[in-house]
């Protein structure tokens, strides 16, 4: 086909459930490609010799390769070259920003003159994911012989998903560590089940088990080990860090301690990982809010938003301090949670939080902002206006401002280097740590970032550590 024939094929839009329906039921909400669709949308890449989509991809997949594969109706093939570089398609093509990387450099979109119109490439790369998936026609993962080193991986995110894999591929025996009583990090404690279903992750963690991942959860480094004992006392060659950024930050505004007030990690781990909105069903204790407000405007807050909807929240309001234009979240994210009915207070923030005389949360008090001039990100700043003040009747408040690294193993590991941050501080090009044979990566490293990134790292650290164990 030529450039003017692809430009003309119109872009495939991701059927959906019905915001009204969806809105109260916990099942994923974009319902995925049919073949035909995949292959239709597959066939508007331009394959541009250059592949400009591939530098906004933090793992390198070859994209144009594997959308040609796809337009031919080769979804095996199209697969095979995804993982080549990727281990988490059927995570990626659902939860990853594609508009902030590959697509955002997308010949496509820039010749339409609209972002939107970019091939979308993370929708084809999911249906290739679940065909292979739900048919059982994955292809199984070879590894080679076994070298007799030993190598602990702390955590199960997708840094330490990854990092895993590619360790057992080289032949190294790998223990993986987890603290919670389920695998998958993120994936199963922080992303809803109506964006991530959590069979998804349990198959890629049974993918693991496959090529020989030990898995022990329930196993917190830092209490229930120290990280130097796995390597001095239990024979462990080299270890990798991947507990990820789990400490909840807070506004340190008066009222934070109110019933009824939750950091987002906690109200959507209750939620995800322990399965609280099965009602009656799960052992799990719940705050059942009417009146939410949520503070953010990244991910986290539209997924603690959305999830208050389905627990039955009667109004929510997102209330963040800058514009929508400046807003960190998926436009996808933020396009569906006002479809399901979130109302969204824009260049507003929380001043205090007001209680009764019980103790519980009686309403929030907010002042309006207006934006000023640009921070250290780019973004413009918010500046309050003086004698704003307004409050919402509201009796929940879910803090979504951000995370900072899990502190607890550099806490009880001596000689190991974090920045001011609390980040570990790695090498550039290898991840090892200021410890010898101790690698880490994903949110623990970058701080609060995405799977896409978290993958990248963790494939990095598994490169630096068959380099070092090779020497």
């Amino acid at each position: 086909m030529t450039p003017k024939e692809r430009m003309a094929i119109p872009p495939q839009a991701m059927p959906e459930q019905d915001a009204k329906a969806r809105a109260h039921n916990m099942n994923e909400v974009a319902l995925g490609y049919t073949a035909e669709m995949a292959k239709t949308e597959a066939s508007r890449c331009m394959q541009c010799p250059t592949k400009p989509c591939m530098q906004g991809c933090p793992v390198a997949i070859n994209i144009p390769g594997f959308l040609a594969k796809a337009a031919a109706g080769d979804f095996a093939g199209a697969l095979k070259i995804i993982r080549e570089t990727s281990l988490l398609p059927a995570v990626c093509g659902r939860v990853c920003p594609q508009e902030k990387q590959c697509q955002k450099f997308c010949t496509m979109g820039k010749l339409m003159k609209d972002a939107d119109k970019a091939v979308a490439i993370g929708r084809v790369e999911r249906f290739c994911a679940d065909l292979a998936r739900e048919s059982g026609t994955e292809e199984p993962v070879a590894c080679a012989p076994k070298t007799g080193k030993k190598i602990a991986v702390i955590g199960s995110g997708p840094a330490s998903i990854t990092c895993a894999a590619d360790c057992a591929k080289a032949g190294h025996s790998v223990t993986m560590f987890e603290a919670f009583h389920k695998c998958g990090g993120v994936l199963v404690y922080g992303i809803p089940e109506f964006r991530l279903p959590k069979e998804i992750v349990r198959h890629e963690i049974d993918g693991l088990r496959s090529i020989g991942v030990e898995i022990d959860t329930n196993f917190v480094v830092g209490r229930t080990r120290r990280l130097k004992d796995l390597m001095e006392k239990d024979g462990f060659d080299a270890v990798f860090v991947g507990t990820g950024a789990g400490l909840p930050k807070f506004m340190d505004i008066e009222g934070e301690n109110l019933n009824g007030v939750f950091s987002a990690n906690e109200y959507l781990t209750r939620a995800n990982l322990m399965k609280a909105y099965l009602d009656g069903e799960a052992a799990t204790p719940f705050w059942h809010g009417k009146k939410v407000a949520v503070l953010g405007g990244g991910n986290v807050a539209m997924d603690a938003s959305r999830m208050a909807l389905r627990l039955g929240a009667e109004k929510v309001y997102l209330i963040y301090r800058r514009s929508e234009a400046e807003m960190p979240a998926r436009r996808e994210e933020v396009h569906h949670a006002k479809e399901e009915g979130v109302e969204f207070h824009m260049l507003e923030n929380a001043k205090r939080i007001l209680g009764d005389d019980k103790g519980f949360v009686s309403g929030i008090e907010c002042l309006r902002y207006e934006l000023g001039e640009p921070d250290a990100s780019g973004r413009r700043s918010p500046v309050a206006i003086a004698g704003s003040e307004f409050t919402l009747d509201v009796d929940t408040v879910v803090v979504a401002v951000g995370n900072a690294s899990n502190p607890l193993i550099p806490a009880t590991t001596e000689g190991l280097e974090v920045n001011k941050r609390g980040n570990i501080v790695v090498d550039p090009e290898t991840n090892m740590t200021s410890i010898p044979g101790v690698f880490a990566g994903g949110d623990i490293v970058l701080g609060a970032a995405t799977v896409i990134l978290a993958m990248g790292e963790g494939r990095k650290a598994a490169a630096g550590i068959n380099a070092y164990l090779s020497k």
